[in-house]
């Protein structure tokens, strides 16, 4: 289904993008971050807030990180200060990295077990599936968020992914 290096590859767009995204955010004042975008999180800084939440909440599962201190429903509001969460935001990109580079085939095998906050029960699904969803969750988001700075007139670059990732993190055929 999925490979390591995969995941190495999607860690290195995620962190690309996310790099894209906060430069074009830095360029808005902080009054259009908050203003509601009719985003699902509303705001763009809420929904970066909550991409960073999603994030940390999914790796503490993952890879033993410190669950974030906020409930789902308050991911929005986890940094209040623009600044906060860009700091934030590269941490969790190079620890993201740095746990991709480490995910070995072994890895992507199993279920895992954890207890849902959100429905408040215990959930079990295959690691290679909800690998692809953090990934996935993360693309879904950063979507709307480049909308919202297209909108605003600020430009991101390119945003496929064969054009961010460097080249020389593909594998050859």
């Amino acid at each position: 289904m999925i490979t390591p290096h995969y995941m190495r590859v999607m860690a290195a767009y995620n962190s690309a993008m996310n790099r894209r995204i906060y430069t074009a955010a830095a360029r808005m004042s902080d009054g259009a971050r908050r203003e509601d975008g009719g985003l699902f999180w509303g705001s763009l800084h809420n929904t970066l807030n909550h991409l960073l939440w999603g994030d940390e909440m999914w790796m503490s599962r993952f890879d033993g990180w410190e669950p974030p201190p906020v409930r789902l429903a308050d991911s929005g509001r986890l940094h209040t200060h623009f600044g906060d969460l860009t700091m934030a935001r590269v941490v969790a990109d190079q620890r993201i990295e740095t746990w991709a580079r480490q995910v070995s085939a072994a890895d992507l095998h199993g279920d895992l077990v954890w207890f849902s906050g959100a429905s408040q029960t215990e959930r079990r699904a295959p690691k290679a599936v909800l690998f692809m969803h953090f990934f996935n969750h993360q693309t879904h988001h950063r979507g709307q968020v480049h909308a919202l700075l297209t909108r605003a007139g600020e430009a991101v670059g390119d945003t496929d992914l064969f054009l961010v990732v460097p080249p020389e993190i593909f594998e050859p055929i």
